[in-house]
This record gives C-alpha cells, structure tokens and sequence, in this order.
C-alpha cells in the first residue's frame, strides 16, 4: 500500500510541476493505449484516436521546446518531429485504404 501511496504522490507532483509535459505524457500513454487495442480490434476509430493524441502531443512537444528549450532540445524536437512524421504517414495510409 506504502508503494502505491508514493506513486501517486509522485505523480501529483510531477502533474504540478510541469502541466505540459504531464498532459504530453498522459496523450503519449493513451496513443500507445489505443493503438495497442487497434492492434486486436482493427477498428478505425481506435487507429484515429491513436494517432490524434501522437499528432496532439508531438505538436505540443515541438511549441514547448520552441517557447522555452530544455537542455536536451535537439533529442526531443527530432523525437517529436520523427513522430509527427510517423502518425502523419500513418493518417494517409488508414485513409488509403478506406
């Protein structure tokens, strides 16, 4: 119980924080969520939704290093741009084959 007391405690602080690499990371973990499912139930809502939060959080990631840079900067703004890229093709290729 003692665990899962720290747990969320660290998670309230970290939400407290930094609010928008906490909702990033809650879109990054919903996306990785959805397109899991997407995987065994090959629906196209859950593809879609998927690749929105990957489109929405890389969009917020790219604003945020642009607006105030972290010390890592280059690493994440080619992480972010790489899954830009990625969700992008993704969108075109679920479309592709409606």
């Amino acid at each position: 119980m003692r665990y899962w007391h720290f747990w969320l405690n660290s998670l309230i602080l970290s939400s407290q924080y930094n609010p928008p690499r906490f909702v990033e990371l809650v879109m990054l973990t919903l996306a990785i969520a959805m397109l899991f499912i997407s995987t065994f139930v090959p629906d196209l809502p859950y593809i879609v939704l998927g690749l929105s939060f990957v489109v929405g959080a890389s969009i917020s990631i790219l604003i945020r290093e642009a607006i105030a840079p972290s010390h890592q900067r280059k690493i994440t703004q080619f992480t972010a741009l790489l899954l830009l890229i990625i969700s992008l093709y993704g969108f075109a290729d679920t479309l592709r084959s409606l």
